[in-house]
């Protein structure tokens, strides 16, 4: 249980949306859909992104973000509500939300195209821009949600 104090530090860490990490990175390998390798041998998970893993599918995840940031120069931004956490899941792997150099969010332009889900397992800063973009992409069938 959260003394009263801790709770209101952790609601106000929550409304904030996200901390800009300073430096930018190189994505050394993509190891699925929605985790990379930096050049300093940091694991990123996407933050509220679940990319499939397995069979045809899971390849197209991966093969997707891989054309998009391997070998790229990316910049993190941490969501204060992954700061109680220390902004790393329980593998040990770095929780960010990934932008490209050109200012795309690789999170949500996974989603947008179709090639992962919302994870709404816990709460998060984007989490209704993320399910609108699931939304759209379900609609219209692009990537994981087009038709056999």
């Amino acid at each position: 249980m959260l003394s009263p104090r801790r709770l209101i530090v952790c609601l106000l860490l929550l409304t904030c949306v996200s901390v800009q990490a300073s430096e930018w990175r190189t994505v050394r390998r993509v190891v699925d859909g929605d985790t990379l390798i930096l050049d300093n041998d940091e694991y990123v998970n996407l933050i509220g992104v679940d990319a499939p893993v397995t069979k045809r599918v899971g390849k197209d995840a991966a093969s997707f973000t891989r054309k998009l940031v391997e070998g790229k120069r990316v910049r993190l931004e941490f969501d204060r509500a992954t700061a109680v956490i220390d902004h790393k899941d329980r593998y040990g792997r770095t929780l960010a939300y990934v932008f490209l150099e050109e200012g795309t969010l690789l999170n949500g332009e996974i989603i947008k195209q179709g090639y992962g889900f919302v994870l709404t397992r816990f709460p998060f800063a984007r989490l209704e821009e993320f399910r609108r973009l699931e939304t759209e992409a379900r609609e219209e069938r692009r990537g994981l949600w087009k038709t056999p």
